[in-house]
């Protein structure tokens, strides 16, 4: 909220009057308020196998993140730069493979890696759209400079959060709003449904029959998946719901069976297709992908496009939008170390207690080490783990990142925060202004994850 003056920063200032006017125990009461609200209508996401109930309420910080309208414009122009330079590489590295030609991307990356399907290649999706919905993972750092901290290409969670912490502040404080300075999200499930239909496949005539494949309610964001199904207007589907008959995918309906153009899927690749995939899934629809390789459904996000978000692989975005785009990345990575690579991999054994490792295919903020906040006891054992496997592991400089403030304890706090917005690929790029601010409630902690005590906040992008 503050500059590196100490000055508090334009876009937070009528922020603060709210808070001066407000006091601090009425919002503190006031956030009790809407985690009862919360609770009420039951937004919670699942965590299993930690004891307990796993029904968990990501917290809800009543403090927004805001955006100027001109970091804003920054930011849209680099999200939908890169949106587009990420489904221009899964077009060509499941076709000609020009970048893996041109020695941009060592071969091994893409065709070793689990998420690659041989199964896609020479297939021309929709469009040739394969991430229809890209979440990118964004930080600020040295001030006002803003980076990428990670691509989410398949089914980025937590766009159900940015529309109902926007809704609860709305009810909660009116007045924020009334003035139109804050730009709206609520177009988000119907800009979403438009972006579906858009790429209906070669066999629907008439309008597109949409629905949400959820694998059921004892998924962790099963809320979520019901949620914009809601909104969209459209089915809330589960596997037993589908069947395939005479080429096309077909629901099962209390009037007997309807046909199924487009699948918005919330479920993993592997567990699809029980004849194309894994043969013991049991939440699959057997023959599906058949169907969808012969144009009779479309699926979003498409299978394979999860080799585009593999941590090794994010790397390389700003290549890939030289390579493609030819123009220079308007949004540049965190500077990463690619273990796979002997002498980067060197200096991050040696660097062990500075830097941040991750493993290349790991979600959700698990099989981190922190090195700053480690024991010389885990960092040994982490070091193994790098040496027996070193291409599973990328790490990058424990950053300075920007802190929003938050409420805590007897006073306002600063918190680590980043920012995922949600960006649609149809027959256009379409972004809402805004998106999910994630917030690293523990002081000092630098990870957001709701799976390790992070919260949320509504975000705002002013107009001008």
């Amino acid at each position: 909220m503050a500059s590196d003056t100490g000055a508090t920063r334009p876009p937070y200032e009528q922020i603060v009057r709210w808070i001066e006017e407000s006091g601090f125990e009425t919002l503190r009461k006031r956030s009790e308020e809407a985690e009862a609200i919360f609770r009420r209508i039951g937004i919670t996401f699942a965590v299993y196998g930690e004891g307990g109930d796993p029904e968990r309420l990501i917290p809800f910080d009543l403090i927004p993140r805001v955006f100027s309208a001109l970091e804003w414009r920054q930011l849209d122009r680099g999200i939908r730069q890169r949106a587009q330079a990420l489904n221009a590489f899964l077009y060509d590295v499941y076709h000609r493979a020009e970048i893996i030609r041109a020695g941009i991307i060592p071969a091994d990356l893409v065709y070793r890696n689990d998420a690659f399907l041989p199964q896609m290649i020479g297939f021309d999706p929709p469009g040739k759209v394969y991430s229809h919905i890209v979440g990118i993972d964004i930080v600020r750092t040295a001030g006002t400079s803003f980076q990428v901290l990670e691509d989410n290409c398949r089914t980025p969670s937590g766009v159900s959060y940015m529309l109902e912490n926007r809704e609860i502040l709305m009810r909660m404080f009116p007045e924020l709003f009334s003035g139109g300075a804050v730009e709206p999200v609520d177009s988000y499930p119907q800009q979403l449904r438009k972006t579906l239909e858009e790429l209906a496949p070669a066999a629907c005539t008439g309008d597109p029959v949409v629905v949400v494949l959820t694998p059921g309610s004892l998924n962790s964001a099963y809320y979520e998946h019901s949620f914009l199904a809601d909104l969209m207007g459209v089915e809330l589907v589960e596997p037993q719901d589908l069947f395939v008959d005479e080429g096309r995918v077909w629901m099962r309906t209390t009037l007997g069976p309807q046909r199924v153009d487009v699948i918005y899927r919330r479920i993993d690749d592997d567990f699809l297709d029980p004849l194309n995939f894994r043969p013991d899934s049991m939440l699959g629809i057997a023959g599906i992908f058949d169907v969808y390789r012969a144009g009779g459904v479309t699926l979003c996000s498409a299978p394979g496009a999860g080799v585009a978000d593999d941590k090794a692989i994010y790397t390389y975005v700003p290549e890939m939008i030289r390579f493609y785009l030819g123009e220079t990345p308007i949004l540049e990575n965190i500077p990463t170390y690619k273990c796979a690579n002997r002498d980067e991999c060197a200096y991050v054994l040696e660097h062990l207690d500075e830097l941040v490792v991750k493993e290349v295919h790991g979600s959700g903020g698990y099989g981190m080490l922190i090195g700053p906040k480690s024991t010389k006891e885990e960092q040994e054992a982490y070091a193994k783990r790098i040496i027996a496997d070193p291409e599973d592991f990328i790490a990058q400089p424990t950053l300075d990142l920007s802190t929003a403030p938050t409420l805590g304890g007897a006073e306002l706090a600063g918190r680590h925060v980043d920012f995922r917005p949600f960006c649609l690929v149809g027959q256009q790029i379409r972004l809402v202004p805004g998106g999910l601010t994630r917030v690293a409630l523990r002081e000092g902690s630098l990870v957001v994850n709701s799976s390790q005590g992070g919260g949320v906040k509504d975000t705002w992008v002013l107009r001008d």
